[in-house]
């Protein structure tokens, strides 16, 4: 099969158009055939080296991934060839303490595909049969893909870890992007009032056709000052963050008393000074978000064939133009996703 291999770190790192053996399903893993793959901002920090786990290289990157069941293996009675399907990209032992409790995301044992095994960047990929979701039949593969693992990870965000009441403001940072603009329709699916920011005016844009009522310039010095002002100077009572660094501290300046902030990233940095007096004073919360459940992904599979949730693709590139992808990517310039199609 064709494959793109990293098989050097950097930014960009080197990345190789390979002819690799076909996998084999063993016992418990299926084989599906890659019909769409989405870029997501991990496979920068694989590409770059900047994840805080050993990677073990060549590596095919990938995580977001939709296709079609071409090989079982033993005990994995309940797949069948031809099956279309979306892949959990955070994999789970499905016996230590927290899967037992429907918490797959925190599994002693878990994995990420296209980082700690091969990815979706390849015609094929070998996966645990545990890691499947059946496709609704009004979802296509690309849809799928791009919500595999940003629009369930906003899912997971919005209805796992802090719970939207109707009318309540919510801010998403980076509305533009996979997590973002996922957590923009569901906010408004939950009966929310949605503020969005952008550092760019087509960013700003994008995030208001998806539904924002508010778009915010996340250049400008004072643009915590700004969503205080369209709350009434109330402040928000959710916080969607997946940025980290000096935009989480700052976000603690938009909540209202009481307020949430929901952060699942850490692109912008990953250490964080807390004030604690206002933290305590106001009872905010920090709470983080990490990958999602197959519940989630089902659920956002589900929205998605009712027509809730709409991924927005900005392009789609051939297997061998990964590496072009990833540039893309880099470069910050993307609205929505980007989805390779072996």
């Amino acid at each position: 099969m064709k494959a793109v291999q990293l098989v050097a770190h950097g930014a960009p790192g080197h990345f190789e158009f390979a002819d690799l053996p076909d996998p084999e399903a063993g016992p418990g893993e299926v084989v599906v055939r890659v019909r769409a793959c989405g870029l997501n901002h991990l496979d920068l920090w694989l590409e770059k080296g900047d994840l805080p786990i050993p990677v073990r290289l060549p590596r095919t990157p990938g995580s977001e991934i939709a296709g079609e069941v071409v090989q079982t293996g033993a005990n994995t009675e309940d797949w069948k060839s031809g099956e279309r399907v979306a892949i959990q990209s955070n994999l789970f032992c499905g016996n230590c303490e927290y899967c037992r409790k429907g918490r797959e995301s925190l599994c002693l044992r878990g994995e990420l595909v296209g980082v700690d095994r091969n990815g979706g960047f390849a015609e094929r990929v070998v996966v645990p049969a545990g890691a499947l979701v059946r496709l609704p039949a009004e979802v296509s593969f690309e849809t799928a893909a791009a919500l595999t693992l940003a629009g369930s990870t906003a899912m997971h965000m919005l209805t796992n870890r802090v719970q939207i009441q109707r009318g309540d403001w919510v801010l998403v940072i980076g509305g533009a992007g996979g997590v973002g603009s996922a957590a923009i329709q569901i906010a408004l699916g939950l009966g929310a009032r949605v503020i969005a920011t952008g550092s760019t005016a087509a960013k700003r844009s994008f995030a208001l056709k998806l539904g924002a009522g508010h778009a915010v310039d996340s250049t400008i010095a004072d643009w915590p000052e700004e969503i205080r002002r369209i709350t009434g100077k109330r402040g928000v009572d959710v916080v969607v963050e997946n940025v980290g660094g000096q935009v989480l501290e700052r976000v603690f300046g938009c909540l209202a008393r009481g307020g949430t902030i929901v952060t699942c990233g850490a692109t912008a940095g990953r250490d964080l000074e807390l004030k604690l007096w206002p933290f305590f004073v106001k009872e905010h919360r920090l709470v983080g978000s990490y990958g999602r459940t197959r519940h989630d992904l089902a659920t956002t599979l589900d929205w998605a064939a009712r027509g809730k949730l709409q991924p927005v693709v900005d392009r789609v590139f051939e297997l061998a133009a990964t590496p072009e992808a990833f540039r893309a990517l880099r470069d910050r310039g993307v609205l929505g996703k980007l989805i390779v199609n072996p």
